[in-house]
Parts: structure tokens; sequence; C-alpha cells
């Protein structure tokens, strides 16, 4: 975005215009080191803001009175608006003496300038814009949502600001380090409720039979924090720890919610106590909504979440337990926001993860607290899985990364930003202690509370309390990218304790040949039956230390450590021999390893498979449930070569069928809730490999589900008409599709259009393709829809995209453009695929907004690489098996 700069030449007459008074909240100019895209020459203290939407006809009329203060003497104003038309702006300084300027919008750059006749002098003004947008359809700045009830259609209107969408409803300085305190008015129909991030503090009826809401002022906060939502709502409160919690849903939908806000009430005291900062609003909503958004489930703006509808309510008619732990972590990740992110911001872009990495973290840490019966920690492993499989490919970045524009801003809320900025924090806790960490987190929040802030702002305080060095292990794991990988070079027993000697290298999945970076690696080890584990930190990519006992060994022991680990074949052998007494958190890390380390070529990839192959049935649910992801992945890779394909199913199936047996359709008395998530893995997965019984059994529950009620239990629901609908013929597919249209229920609604994009025959995913453009689904759902056929036609739904690009953008969030037809590419293993990729990015995307493109580029060509290299060894080990 293009710079305002000052005329030199007018600065001498600055003086001939007169500043306002003070105001209570006055602005101060940011950091002098802090990126903005806007002059600094002016900033805002507070926002008068009053929006009159017309939902029927998609548009809104807009008047906001902005305090500010001008810093330097300057002839112009430059803020963010974009795809908003201006009717007046008016300056008022001291003595009421009022000047209109000249109004300029450069829509490129997302900005409005207003130009005054003589320089503005130092101090305080109110400028006062009216002017009118559209309401769109997808989740950006001002959107609408239809959706289906008994008494037929109706529409509600919600707000989304992040990154950087306000400027699509506020006339403001749309960057997080412009903080300011906001008052919003909405004149709303009568019948409607509204809801904003403060309380309600006055409604007057207006003649016409509207009503002007006031809201309360809001502390002082980042744009993208600012929210707003109209309908036929209906809400539901408690009060906890002097906070007025609330859930506000469509009209019919509260009971739905119940859960979700009893939860946050649990919530609530506990962040209250780690963060020894209580809550600071008066209320705090979460605001369930139809649809969905391909860029994000929820959003944490202050004192009033935003959530879909799917990630929050809970239908006993299609809820699983996967579903209930999904809203409880989705719950606890806002609510963590609330204070990180809220009450303490990132100052630019830059450090997103501070806001994320952090709220993921949290979320982790109150799910393993309050919810100790579902075994969460373990998750753990999967969080460092999900971050690796970026990070370790050419197109990754650092955790604080350098962002120049608002694409690039969008495209940074990834998995490195979230999953390895928790896998990171994890690993640092974990190496100063829970208690230092802790100490150091508060005092962070006390210091910075109502401001911007730095990684190193963080470092600084968790070194005081933890008295420890931490600052430059920090910086290695997120001033640069990559995963670091410990190799054992040696072990041997010696007095009744294992001497290790390790190196440090690189784990990387394109770059065979790269030089590895560096890092200072906490690693702790320990050995099977052990109770004393070894810590120690690995600097200059090597080391050696002692791990009390002569057992089994186990590198990253408890993995905490965000690192892979490569043993030579006479520890693995070892570690293989008693992986049943192995714990569950290891052999889940040891697994993970095993395979990805496997695919990449880095050692044999049968080593997963001989895990696997004997992992007892007493297993813990979720070591299973890495295995069965695993084995469908792999599945996967045989795609288009049905005679392999058939003999590893064959081998999948023998694997996995006495699970099954084991674990079966029903839901016992008192069983762990592990359990039952495994089971719904288990029926889907066995489903997609072809297992006749379990496709048998799935498509006699859907026939039975009218004259008996028990076949499709609730918790199961989901999963069985996912296993028809993936082996529906067109007869099935028409029936599915019948429902959908009939369903009143707009939850249930789109899962059924989400079941009809599942179809794994290629003629019925034609059908939903075409479908998908039309209105039918509803226009949220069209995006989702191709999506879940790229996940199992990614070159037809890529085809598709492409030859209907006007159309589809039309119905993906602006913000997330660059990304969605890249991620539609991802899961192809066909060369032609990524010359596809590389033409799309060549005319459609800016060269520095490539980076997803790049991405699923090497993704494809790691799966060409495992197809014709790492295959053939599994079909090696299966002929033996």
């Amino acid at each position: 975005m293009r710079r305002t700069l000052l005329v030199t030449a007018l600065l001498s007459a600055f003086a001939s215009m007169p500043a306002a008074a003070a105001p209570a909240n006055p602005a101060r100019a940011i950091a002098a080191d802090a990126t903005t895209q806007l002059p600094r020459s002016v900033a805002p203290s507070h926002y008068d803001v009053s929006i009159t939407p017309d939902a029927a006809n998609a548009t809104y009329t807009g008047k906001t009175t902005i305090s500010l203060t001008v810093l330097e003497p300057t002839a112009t104003i430059t803020l963010n608006a974009t795809e908003m038309a201006f009717a007046s702006a008016q300056l008022t300084g001291a003595g009421g003496a009022s000047h209109q300027p000249k109004i300029t919008v450069d829509e490129e750059a997302q900005t409005a300038t207003f130009t005054f006749a003589q320089p503005l002098a130092r101090g305080e003004y109110k400028l006062a814009l009216e002017y009118s947008g559209k309401i769109g359809t997808q989740a950006v700045g001002l959107f609408s949502l239809d959706y289906d009830t008994p008494q037929g259609k109706k529409r509600a209107l919600y707000t989304q600001f992040e990154n950087s969408d306000a400027r699509r409803v506020i006339p403001s300085w749309d960057e997080p380090a412009y903080k300011a305190t906001f008052t919003l008015e909405a004149i709303v129909p009568g019948d409607q409720m509204a809801v904003s991030n403060m309380p309600v503090q006055s409604t007057t009826k207006l003649p016409d039979g509207r009503k002007k809401v006031l809201f309360g002022r809001s502390p002082k906060m980042s744009t993208y924090l600012l929210f707003f939502a109209l309908g036929d709502f209906e809400r539901a409160t408690k009060t906890v720890a002097g906070t007025e919690l609330g859930v506000v849903t469509k009209r019919g939908n509260i009971k739905q919610a119940r859960y979700v806000l009893d939860e946050s009430g649990k919530l609530l005291k506990e962040f209250n106590n780690y963060f020894g900062v209580p809550y600071p609003l008066p209320k705090l909503d979460n605001v369930a909504a139809p649809g969905r958004s391909q860029f994000f489930g929820a959003m944490e703006n202050w004192g009033a979440i935003f959530t879909f509808e799917y990630a929050l309510l809970l239908d006993p008619a299609i809820s699983t337990q996967g579903d209930k732990q999904g809203a409880f972590s989705i719950g606890a990740h806002e609510i963590a926001h609330q204070w990180f992110g809220n009450l303490v911001t990132m100052r630019w872009w830059d450090d997103l993860w501070l806001n994320e990495g952090f709220a993921s973290w949290m979320e982790s840490r109150m799910t393993e607290k309050l919810h100790p019966e579902w075994n969460s920690h373990l998750g753990a492993v999967a969080v460092r899985e999900g971050a690796m499989n970026l990070d370790s490919v050419a197109s990754t970045h650092p955790v604080v990364q350098k962002i120049d524009t608002v694409e690039q801003a969008s495209q940074a809320f990834d998995s490195i930003t979230y999953q390895k900025g928790e896998a990171v924090i994890r690993m640092l806790e974990n190496y100063v202690g829970e208690t230092a960490w802790r100490d150091g987190v508060r005092s962070y929040i006390k210091k910075y509370a109502y401001q911007n802030t730095v990684s190193d702002d963080l470092w600084n305080e968790i070194e005081k309390a933890a008295r420890k060095p931490i600052k430059a292990i920090a910086h290695d794991f997120t001033l640069q990218p990559g995963v670091p990988m410990i190799r054992v070079t040696d072990a041997s027993c010696k007095a009744g304790n294992t001497q290790v000697s390790v190196v440090q290298e690189e784990f990387t999945r394109d770059r065979p040949g790269k030089q590895p970076l560096t890092w200072r690696v906490p690693v702790i080890s320990q050995t099977v039956g052990s109770i004393s584990p070894a810590r120690t930190l690995v600097i200059g990519g090597k080391g050696s230390f002692t791990v009390p006992g002569c057992g089994a060994l186990v590198i990253n022991a408890g993995q905490a450590g965000y690192y892979r680990t490569v043993y030579p074949d006479a520890l693995f052998a070892r570690i293989a021999k008693d992986f049943a007494k192995v714990k569950p958190i290891d052999q889940l890390g040891i697994l993970s390893d095993s395979w990805a380390l496997g695919l990449a070529g880095v050692q044999d990839p049968a080593r997963f498979l001989d895990l696997a192959n004997t992992l007892p049935l007493s297993a813990d649910p979720q070591v299973w449930g890495r295995v069965v992801g695993v084995l469908n992945g792999l599945d996967d890779r045989y795609r288009g070569d049905e005679a392999r394909q058939q003999k590893f199913r064959a081998f999948a199936l023998k694997r996995l069928r006495p699970l099954m047996e084991q674990t079966g359709w029903t839901a016992r008395k008192g069983e762990l809730e592990t359990i039952a998530t495994l089971r719904e893995q288990l029926i889907a997965t066995l489903g997609t490999l072809g297992d006749p019984a379990v496709i048998a059994e799935a498509r006699r529950r859907y026939a039975a589900q009218s004259s008996d009620p028990s076949a499709m239990p609730g918790p199961l629901r989901k999963t069985i008409m996912y296993v028809v609908a993936h082996h529906a013929d067109a007869a099935t597919w028409d029936q599915l599709r019948a429902a959908a249209k009939a369903e009143k229920s707009q939850m249930i609604k789109d899962g059924y259009y989400r079941l009809l994009a599942s179809t794994a025959d290629k003629a019925l995913a034609q059908r939903a393709l075409d479908m998908a453009l039309t209105d039918e689904p509803g226009v949220t759902n069209s995006a989702d829809m191709i999506a879940v056929v790229a996940q199992n036609h990614p070159e037809l739904a890529l085809d598709f995209a492409l030859a209907n690009l006007a159309r589809v953008n039309e119905r993906v969030d602006a913000t997330s453009r660059s990304r969605y037809i890249p991620r539609l590419a991802s899961a192809s293993g066909e060369q032609a695929t990524i010359a596809k990729l590389d033409k799309y990015a060549q005319e459609h995307l800016a060269p520095t907004s490539r980076r997803d493109a790049e991405t699923a580029a090497a993704n494809i060509a790691t799966r060409i690489r495992v197809r014709n290299e790492l295959l053939p060894k599994i079909d090696k080990w299966l002929a033996s098996h």
C-alpha cells in the first residue's frame, strides 16, 4: 500500500488550522520500528460508529466520527477504506471550526485520503464521515448468511474483520497497532436482536418500527476485534466470576449451545486464575452462525466470539464425541484469545503467532486440565506432525515471519503459526518449568495490557521469571524455519547407564542434500522402565549424555521436543521388541517419526509397518487411531493403481478388522470417550478401504433408520452416512440429495451437501461439482463441496475450479482466494498438476502471494516420489507379511 508523503513546502503554514480539545483517550504515535502501511502523522483514539444495514437489499449506510490526533503537521489524512462510497467528510477542530476535505479513494491500496486546503496543526480533531457499502455473502467485512427454518428462509448478518477487513465497514486505521476505543450504534428492525462486543446500553424505538441500539464503549482494542451481528436470535446467559457469559443462536437452537455455555464458565475461571488478570469486559458472548468458511471456523472478537454452528452446536441427532471435544477445544482457544491477542496484541502480523500459537497452547492445556478423561495430552504429537508436514518443505517460513501485504497476512494463518507455535511453546515451557513459565506469562499480560508487543517482549518476561536463558533457544525455533533431526550415533550400556552420542541434522522432505541449519535443541531421553529421564541441550550440532538404565532408549521422551529422531537399526529393533512397554505418548511419537522418516527416504518405510503389525489390541485407542490414520493415508498413495492397492488393502483390513470386532458398533456402558472416537475412525476408514462387512452394515443401518431409531445413533450418524455416501450409486446419491433439499435443520442440511461431495464415483463427483455452483447448497457451502470432492478427485476438482474461476472466487472468502485453488491440488499425484498450478500462480497470484501454490507443488512432487521410490519397498514388505 502506498504511503502519503508530507509536502515540505506546506509545513510553514500549519498553524492556520486550530487544534481540537484533547480526548479522554489521547492517541499516541506507534513505535518507530513498527510496521505500518499508513502515514505516521495521524493516529485515532476513539470511533463513534453508526450503522444502518438493509439486509433485504444487501446494502448498508454508515456514519463514523473519529477522534484523532495530528502528530505531525500534514495536509492529508489517510486511513483504510475499501468497497465503500463516501457521501461526505467533515473535520472539526477546536472552537467548532470545520473543514470539508477533498476525498480520494485508492481501491488497490484500500485507502481513502482526505486532503485539506491548508495543513493541519498538531492537535486533536474529529473526522465525521458518511458513506455506504454492500453486504457480502462470504465471511469478510459485513456479510449475510441465509438459512432454512420450518417457517421458511431467513437471513442473519455478521461481521468478520480479521485480518484486515474492518476497512470494508468502517473507515479506520485498520492495523493492529492503532488501538482505539469504539462506541457502536445500530439502527435495525424492531423484532431482531443486535449483538456487539459490549452490552446494550440503550434501546430506542423509532416511529417506523425500527429501533436504535446503542452499545457500551469498548476498551482500547485493535480494529479487527470489533463485531456486530443481527438476526432472529435467542440468547442464554449465566454469570461466572462477575462476567455475564452468553451464547447466541438462531431462534430454536439455543439448547444445542448449552454445553459450550457451561464449559465456558469453567474455562473463564481457569483463565482468570492462570493469567492473573480477571477478564476485563462485563460480558462474553459466543455467537453461532450457519454455513462455513474456507478460511476459519471461529473468531475471537473481544466479548463476542463468532463461531460457525458446526463447530459450536451439539445436536444429539448428529453430534459425535469428536464434535463435543472439538466444541470445547475451539471455545478454549477463542476464550484464551481474550487475553493473548485481545488484551495484549501483536504489533504487526509478523508476530501473529503470539496470538495463535499461544491460544492453541492454552486450548490444549485447558483441555488436559478440565477433561483428563479425554487423555488429550497425547494430542501433542498430532500438533507437532501438523507443523512438521509444512515445515519440512522448501516453501516453509519462520514462526516470526516478514509480512508486507494484506494477502500475505491472510496466508500467515497456517500450521506454522498455529501448530509449530504451540509445539515450540510446549517445548520451552517444559524446559523452564510450568511455574516459571506461568509467572512469566502473568508478568507479560500485566505489563502490556491494552498494548502491542513483539515476541521478544514475551521472552524477556519469561527469562526474568525463570532466571534461565531461553531467548537464544526461542530465536532458533522462531526466527528460522525447518525441523531439527536428532540422529543417535552411539548408545552403549556402562555401569547400569546408557552413554549416548547424537548429532543434529535437519529433516526435510524435498531437499535431501540441504546443508542443515543448527538449533539449540532441548532433549529429554529415557530408557523404557526407568523413572529418571536425562535432560540435555544439544548445541553446535552434536552432543553426548548419560541416560539412567540400560533398556530400550527413547529420545524425546514425553514428546515435548520439536524435532525428529533417527535410531540406528539395533536401537530401533530394541524399541520394536519392547514397544508394548513404551508409554503411549512415546509410542505415538515413535510411530509418527517412523512414518515421516520413511516417506522422506531417511529410513526404511517398513519400520512403521513393523510397529503397526505388532501393536497389541490393548494399546491406547489414540495410538491405534494414529495407525488407522496412516494406513488410510497410505491407501490413498496407491490411488490409480488398483491391483497394488488391493494387495495393500488386504493387509490393512486384516490388521484392523480384529480391532473393529473388539470396539464394536455399539457403545458399551462406561467405555472411554477415546474408544468412541476410535469407533468413528475405524468405521470411516474400513468403509474407505472397501471392507464389505462395514459397508453392508452401514447400508443396513441407513435403510433401517425409519423403522429402527437405534440403527443410526446420533454419535455414529455422520460416520454411517459417510460410508453410504462414499460408496453411493446414482439412486442412493439422488436419495441423499432429496433428503438435503427437504431438511430444515441448516446444520444437518450443510452436512448432507458435504456427503454428496464425498462420493468415490467420479461421475457423481462431477454432479456434486456442478451443483456446487448453483444456489441449491447455499453460497457458503459451494467452496467446501469443491474442496471435499478434491479429497478423492483432486485433478477433477482443480480442473473444474480453474474452468469456472470467476464463479468459484465469488464463493470463496476474498482473504483466502490465493490459498484455495492450490489446496484443491495438494492431494494430486500427477506431474501435470504441478504445471497447472504454476500457470495459475503466474496468471492470478502476485509473486509475494504464491507460498500456498509452492507448498501444494512440493506436496505433489513428494507424492510422486513416494509412489515411484517408496511404494515398491512397501510392496516388498507386504509380500513377506
